[in-house]
């Protein structure tokens, strides 16, 4: 067998693991990178946003981390067709590494400024914007296609790490080691991640018809990714649908900090966010056990609906109790959502070419909260905060409902979001290529391993469906 690029661990000339065993191992490094991620993320965040009390400056963290992947969407998904996608994914996670290692450097020599987080934080999503289509690409390619759901389940419990555990985490780490340390810690998880890869094994993808197609210059196969999805109404129903709901969602994901923190303290804080995104646990293993319904695009609008109802909630009033369990709910639906959808793109789009349409799709998802980022912080300091104030103009009116003062306007914003995510689902059902996406196009080949290990075994760490 002839290993290309990098280097393997290998015995008696084959790599250590092929197949489930090595996607298992990746997605081990891949968990312990996120919990790292997470724990940066959250004191970043408090960082910025305890320095400057403003949360348009604590909202572009987020959007310069993800303004590359709508920048260099198209180029990436180009790169990782034509790359062994092992490389693709250790060049994502050492590059982001070592930026992230450069915040704790500047903090050490007590020169750390807001704009240099800012640009730490793109560079880190530069190379970030390589390892979800990488890791999703070679999933197709590691798993029999029978038990993409499961492992779509997954690759949601990936962010358990950096939702659950993380914040809880990093609340107290912040208190003891600060930020630097948070961060060195951060870079240990990426080592490791790294570290797993030279153990593992992703087979070259075979060459299909769509892949043939799609071949010339760089700028020819990144525009191919677009003109794939164009071409298909459903699956281009699909992404706009996402695209649409990430703005309502990442709104609210954007200003959970703020609200918590108008009426409670930094460690609840922590505390609020590990036990809401327990759902995210919940939820991802009950599609990994379950591995989907058979038509996933129904569980994707159901699900979604649900989502807004419980996002609404959220801005209710501002009860901890309250927060938590709506917010339980509502991550509880994102894994079955996120998965559903994944596996549809998986099953209708040709394995060589899945690097760029999961690209291009990520990019067009992308746009969406990149905006969020942008609008979240002016459109809460100025108009939905002041609408809530003691004395504001909907004090007497809706006040009643949700409270007044510090924080109300964006619980008022939350149920908004919440009830325009219900809106926009609905409307989108009208589309009859988005209700028969599934029966429209028919299965891609998929190319796979052909091991005994990648053939009929279940998934390791998952139970076998019944």
């Amino acid at each position: 067998m002839k290993i290309n690029t990098f280097d393997l661990i290998t015995k008696n000339g084959r790599p250590i693991l092929e197949g489930t065993k090595a996607f298992t191992l990746m997605w081990i490094g891949q968990v312990i990178s996120f919990i790292g991620s997470g724990l940066t993320s959250f004191a970043l965040g408090v960082w910025v946003f305890q320095k400057t009390g403003e949360i348009t400056q604590y909202a572009l963290i987020s959007m310069f981390f993800l303004l590359p992947g709508v920048l260099l969407g198209p180029l990436a998904g180009t790169l990782v067709d034509r790359w062994d996608r092992r490389k693709a994914i250790l060049i994502s996670d050492l590059g982001a590494g070592l930026s992230t290692l450069t915040i704790a450097l500047v903090y050490r020599f007590g020169g750390l400024q807001v704009w240099y987080i800012y640009l730490a934080v793109f560079i880190s999503g530069a190379f970030s914007s390589l390892r979800m289509p990488s890791i999703m690409a070679a999933m197709t390619q590691m798993i029999p296609n029978k038990n993409l759901g499961r492992t779509s389940g997954m690759m949601e419990i990936v962010q358990v790490g950096q939702f659950l555990i993380a914040p809880i985490i990093a609340g107290s780490l912040m208190e003891s080691i600060g930020l630097a340390g948070v961060i060195l810690i951060d870079f240990a998880s990426f080592v490791i991640a790294i570290s797993t890869l030279f153990f593992v094994h992703i087979p070259r993808v075979k060459s299909s018809t769509d892949g043939q197609a799609g071949r010339g210059s760089v700028v020819h196969e990144a525009v191919y990714g677009w003109k794939y999805i164009a071409v298909r109404p459903g699956l281009l129903s699909l992404m706009l649908l996402f695209a649409f709901s990430n703005f309502m969602t990442e709104m609210t994901v954007v200003l959970f900090t703020p609200l918590i923190l108008s009426f409670a303290t930094t460690t609840q804080l922590g505390l609020v966010m590990s036990l809401s995104s327990s759902g995210f646990l919940v939820g991802g293993l009950i599609i990994s056990i379950w591995g989907g319904p058979k038509r996933r695009v129904k569980a994707v609008i159901i699900f979604m609906v649900l989502l807004g109802i419980f996002l609404s909630l959220i801005g209710l009033r501002p009860s901890i109790g309250l927060i938590i369990t709506s917010s339980f709910l509502a991550t509880l639906c994102v894994p079955i959502v996120s998965s559903s959808n994944q596996v549809i793109w998986q099953n209708k789009v040709a394995a060589d070419v899945q690097g760029r349409v999961f690209a291009i799709r990520r990019m067009i998802v992308l746009v969406t909260p990149v905006l969020t980022y942008l609008v979240a912080g002016p459109l809460t300091d100025r108009v939905f905060e002041p609408l809530m104030a003691i004395n504001g103009p909907l004090a007497g009116s809706l006040g009643q409902i949700l409270g007044i003062g510090p924080g109300r306007g964006i619980g008022l914003l939350y149920v908004c979001m919440g009830l325009l995510l219900i809106l926009v689902t609905m409307i989108s059902c009208l589309s009859s290529h988005l209700r028969r996406v599934e029966d429209e196009l028919p299965d891609a080949a998929i190319a796979q391993q052909s091991t005994a290990d990648a053939d009929q075994k279940p998934l390791i760490l998952l139970p076998a469906a019944d």
